[in-house]
């Protein structure tokens, strides 16, 4: 239910800053709003106390936002309120950001390496995976697990590439293992 609330909402959100061109602002904002609602959970709690009335919640909201943020992020965040799905508002910001990112061709890559990366090697990693997909720019995450012994595992999306060492350890060992000796 969660994942079809953020992307009702989501795409409503899309379609409506794509039709006004005005995506980059409102993504713009969306990040903004979302590192609000973020650092402060009184706000996410006090939005979601049942004992304060939807007015209050509004006025509230209006005070915060008003001039501060567009008027369709503004009337998003009013929708969404008077729906009742403030507590679903990270999701549908995510949706949204996902469908931005699709939008402006901009992948998520999580790269995985056994040691830490140089940012040349980083560069380069980046400038293959712009070459190689149909992304113009990523959004690069790096982590380290030394258990890979070597090599480095590359996941964009639900595609993953797994070029560690120890991946072919364990390719060559099921291999092995299927070898029938003849005597």
């Amino acid at each position: 239910m969660a994942k079809l609330v953020s992307k009702i909402y989501g795409d409503a959100l899309f379609d409506l800053a794509l039709s006004k061109d005005i995506l980059k602002d409102v993504w713009d904002e969306v990040n903004a709003v979302g590192q609000i609602w973020k650092e402060n959970s009184e706000l996410a709690a006090l939005m979601e106390h049942p004992r304060i009335d939807i007015e209050e919640k509004t006025q509230i909201i209006k005070n915060i936002f008003d001039g501060r943020v567009s008027v369709v992020m503004t009337g998003f965040l009013l929708t969404v309120l008077e729906k009742g799905r403030t507590s679903e508002l990270k999701n549908i910001f995510d949706y949204f950001t996902d469908r931005a990112r699709q939008y402006y061709k901009i992948g998520v890559a999580y790269v995985t390496s056994a040691a830490t990366l140089t940012e040349e090697q980083k560069e380069r990693i980046k400038k293959r995976l712009i070459e190689v997909t149909q992304y113009v720019e990523f959004v690069m995450n790096y982590s380290v697990d030394p258990n890979l012994i070597g090599g480095m595992i590359i996941r964009i999306g639900d595609r993953v590439m797994d070029n560690s060492v120890k991946n072919k350890i364990n390719t060559l060992s099921r291999t092995l293992m299927g070898i029938q000796l003849n005597q």
